[in-house]
């Protein structure tokens, strides 16, 4: 077996080589790329068979036999594909597809696959009016597993690297049909593919390089005016889909604070109203500036407070929300003094408005949440019953696991893998019990300790149970759970290693927020730091770069700082103040270490401070 690392930094080179000893090992120092990676593989390997797999599957005990077998038994396969479910046991349609004509690109770009999903004619590109439990010949093979003749690949080639990720899949399927072979899809057995990570589909990178991958495609194996009329097709699909892309994640982000400034504007005009006639005596007493510049001021800064509070980080978060309208009207109290005459209508309608944003916004959750959920519980994590099925031992293990990673989890029980004794206090029952137990506990989430229990087990469960259910995966000696419960998202992680405060979206807006807020200060304090600084050069030659954003004023010492969350090069760094030769490199790392960790803004407010003043 051969496994190629293409840069990863989650030190999984050193795994494999302490725990597969027997595993052929090629590390590269960059990604280049799926083709050439597993080029670089299959040029050294000699067996009869290549196997493409993914990192990202788990595979049946069985699979490997079986397409053995089926290769062995249909000699005109130069390839063969297996049956795909993602991490909820659904079956995903890229199992079998056909070649991307124009018109089938077509189909696929504007929906048709998708609403005529059955159809011979508009879903060609997922074959969906194959069924998924027959064996069929196909077109193409999806490339996290790929089962190929090596005499098939001789004749066809290998992967093109032009493709770094998508469509190199395609294009082999195609050039082993043109070689003479045929192409087969076996369900026969099952994989999971988890996807989530590689694929992000809701990301403008994957649109353009999907479809730029498409492109290729097309040029390489079309020509004349087909391949101009498939080529602009393309060209458009990927400025639709682009545009789709945007849309829909900026209605993600602006749909909550519009609905929250519409319901607070909506009550601010009512307020007016009713502090107009029964205060003042006078339904007409407030100008109409209060409609265009005062009542969008006051929602800019409650919802600004709000948003830098990471109010809508976390949407039912209440206490972010009320602290951040709460400073939002302190904000306000102290702009509205600052104001022209003509621009104060009424601090009471400050005060009022201040009150009913935090209702307003209370009360929307409150429904989204009834909505989602079916209750009212806002605030309270949403506890999920959980089982673990193995063997008691590794059942102890893996609670233990999610005790040390701070997992709060309502746990049921254990359940008995095959094979293992049921008589523990804690067992619940064996597997043959495990539809009955899931009903009677109302367990929304299950935990497969793959020591103890088959893959193929696993994979029945998950189809029978339904993707109603979380399902999550422990390997032997392994320190962390895996699972995913959407193919385009990136799953869900239980493990004991550390959590970085610096790399959450709230702690990256304060930091962020903290180098503008330097910035903006640098200028106006220029007489003291430019004369009394030590580093007066080093600030006025980074100002610039922090303020755009291609800097960050602290930063990692550099070199050390591999497998910690990005942050941008900074302008100092954490250990400028100290004498880097009075410390060894794991002292430095660890320094790195633990500023991502515990990162606070007033770490790098006393970092910046030592380095603008201290000699």
């Amino acid at each position: 077996m051969w496994v190629v690392d293409n840069n990863s930094v989650d030190d999984s080179v050193r795994m494999v080589r302490e725990r597969f000893p027997e595993v052929k090992l090629i590390v590269n120092t960059d990604n280049p790329g799926f083709a050439v990676a597993n080029n670089q593989a299959i040029r050294q390997s000699s067996g009869e068979y290549i196997l493409l797999l993914n990192p990202d599957t788990l595979v049946e005990e069985d699979t490997f036999r079986q397409c053995l077998a089926f290769m062995d038994a249909h000699p005109d396969a130069g390839a063969m594909g297996v049956r795909l479910i993602d991490g909820s046991g659904k079956f995903l349609p890229e199992s079998k597809r056909g070649f991307p004509s124009p018109w089938v690109a077509f189909c696929k770009t504007i929906g048709l696959s998708s609403i005529f999903s059955r159809s011979p004619v508009f879903n060609k590109y997922y074959l969906g009016y194959l069924d998924e439990h027959d064996t069929n010949e196909v077109d193409v093979l999806a490339g996290c597993f790929m089962f190929m003749r090596r005499s098939a690949l001789d004749r066809a080639g290998l992967l093109d690297e032009d493709f770094f990720m998508y469509g190199e899949d395609i294009d082999l399927s195609y050039r082993i049909t043109k070689a003479g072979f045929k192409n087969y899809y076996y369900p026969g057995t099952s994989i999971i593919h988890y996807k989530g990570e590689s694929t992000k589909k809701g990301s403008l990178n994957y649109v353009r390089t999907f479809y730029q991958a498409m492109i290729i495609f097309a040029r390489k194996h079309f020509s004349g005016r087909r391949a101009g009329l498939f080529i602009l097709m393309l060209q458009a699909a990927i400025w639709f889909r682009a545009s789709l892309t945007l849309l829909t994640g900026l209605w993600k982000k602006i749909s909550l604070p519009l609905m929250d400034a519409a319901a607070i504007y909506t009550g601010l005009i009512i307020l007016k109203n009713f502090w107009a006639s029964y205060f003042y005596k006078d339904p007409c007493w407030f100008k109409t500036s209060v409609l265009w510049f005062n009542f969008p001021l006051y929602i800019m800064i409650w919802l600004g407070s709000a948003w830098l509070s990471g109010a809508y980080d976390e949407r039912y978060n209440m206490r972010r929300l009320v602290r951040g309208l709460g400073i939002g009207a302190l904000i306000l109290a102290a702009v509205y003094g600052f104001l022209d005459l003509d621009y104060r209508p009424s601090r009471a309608l400050v005060l009022m408005g201040s009150v009913w944003a935090v209702l307003a916004t209370l009360g929307i959750r409150a429904l989204m949440h009834l909505k989602e959920y079916g209750n009212l519980n806002i605030g309270r994590e949403q506890i999920k019953n959980l089982v673990i099925v193995g063997s008691s031992a590794e059942c102890a293990r893996v609670e233990k696991l999610l005790n040390k990673a701070g997992i709060n989890k309502n746990l049921i029980g254990f359940v008995a893998a095959p094979d293992c004794e049921t008589d523990s206090e804690e067992m619940l029952g064996s597997t043959r019990q495990l539809d009955e137990i899931t009903r009677i506990f109302q367990v929304n989430e299950i935990i497969f300790c793959s020591k103890d229990i088959r893959n193929q087990d696993i994979m029945y469960w998950m189809s029978r149970l339904g993707p109603g259910i979380y399902y999550k995966v422990v390997p032997e000696a392994s320190l962390s759970v895996i699972g995913s419960k959407d193919k385009n998202g990136p799953g869900e992680l239980y493990t004991v290693e550390a959590k970085y405060d610096i790399s959450q979206p709230l702690e990256r807006r304060n930091k962020r927020m903290f180098d503008l807020v330097i910035c903006l200060i640098l200028p106006i304090t220029l007489p003291l730091w430019a004369i009394f600084s030590p580093r007066r050069k080093t600030v006025a030659s980074q100002w610039w770069r922090v303020f755009i954003g291609s800097k960050t004023w602290i930063g990692y010492t550099p070199g050390m700082h591999k497998e910690l969350p990005p942050v941008k090069p900074g302008a100092f760094t954490i250990t400028d103040t100290i004498s880097l030769d009075d410390y060894d490199v794991s002292t430095i790392s660890r320094l790195n270490f633990l500023y991502a960790r515990d990162w606070r803004l007033s770490i790098d407010l006393v970092v910046f401070w030592k380095m603008l003043t201290v000699r």
